[in-house]
């Protein structure tokens, strides 16, 4: 007997459709030239988390880019909604993604008439359990962190070729995430997480001049610290301020709040996850169980 097996639905410039069947042109921008912005999302026990935050974060970066957005807040915030209630799920990891939209060969977007856009719901986990306690084994990368002056690291935008290759040298040395320096060799940020410094029970993180995105789960994260009783602020870092921390965790939507246990051969703090870093992942998820734009 065949089993049945469902496919996702996916919302594509205002229809759902079956997963195979989301299909964009090979002359989107965005494939082309990565000319677009996303937002990664999660949703727990049937609530969308920090929706607003991320919504304004992707409208922003979208300004910042001359992108002109085809659906209005309230009309966006519903397609996101919806395509989580079209696949029935509670709980989850959803991809929002605005491209350019067809155009010809050429690099000009005013050749694109009209953006695409397409949401995923799906299951995630990023990361096994077993890291949230033992740590993630990192290294900092020979690959810079791209100058703010260059490219701001506010805009999420779909070109990620920077981060892609520091994630593969730290696959070649076999670390699960990696940490990126900037041109002053201060840290910036990890391939896919912003980072946390504690030292003597105070938080630290690098400034978003240095190259860090402005991550929305960072961002909660200076909340949590009054939460908590820590006081966190941002400072210059270098690996030397990593090497002695006390502990070390990193943050992103994926990732949610993970600890990290060494960095360059370093064994930091107690090799696991360490008690201040605990306090944060409490109170992490808590808020994620408990907060968020119901989906029904």
């Amino acid at each position: 007997m065949a089993l049945f097996m469902q496919h996702l639905k996916i919302y594509l410039d205002g229809a759902f459709v079956a997963e195979p069947d989301a299909k964009v042109s090979v002359f989107d921008h965005g494939l082309l030239y990565g000319d677009g912005v996303f937002e990664g999302i999660r949703f727990y026990n049937g609530r969308v988390f920090l929706l607003e935050e991320h919504l304004d974060r992707l409208y922003d970066s979208a300004k910042a880019i001359l992108l002109t957005v085809p659906l209005d807040r309230d009309a966006m915030r519903e397609a996101v909604l919806e395509t989580c209630r079209q696949n029935g799920l509670r709980d989850g990891y959803i991809r929002l993604v605005i491209t350019r939209g067809k155009g010809d060969l050429g690099l000009n977007p005013n050749k694109c008439s009209k953006p695409t856009i397409f949401i995923i719901a799906a299951s995630i986990e990023l990361y096994p359990e077993k890291y949230y306690t033992e740590g993630l084994r990192v290294n900092t990368v020979p690959t810079q962190r791209i100058s703010p002056a260059a490219l701001s690291p506010a805009i999420k935008s779909l070109n990620y070729l920077n981060n892609i290759l520091a994630k593969i040298e730290g696959n070649l040395y076999g670390a699960q995430e990696s940490i990126m320096l900037n041109q002053q060799g201060y840290v910036a940020e990890c391939t896919a997480d912003n980072l946390f410094v504690i030292k003597k029970g105070k938080v630290f993180t690098p400034h978003i001049s240095d190259g860090a995105l402005g991550g929305i789960t960072r961002r909660l994260m200076f909340d949590l610290a009054v939460e908590t009783g820590h006081e966190l602020r941002e400072a210059n870092l270098t690996r030397y301020d990593l090497f002695v921390a006390d502990e070390l965790f990193a943050t992103g939507t994926g990732a949610e709040v993970v600890p990290i246990s060494e960095v360059d051969g370093r064994k930091i703090g107690p090799g696991r996850v360490g008690p201040v870093t605990e306090k944060f992942i409490a109170a992490f998820r808590h808020k994620t169980q408990n907060t968020g734009v119901p989906i029904y």
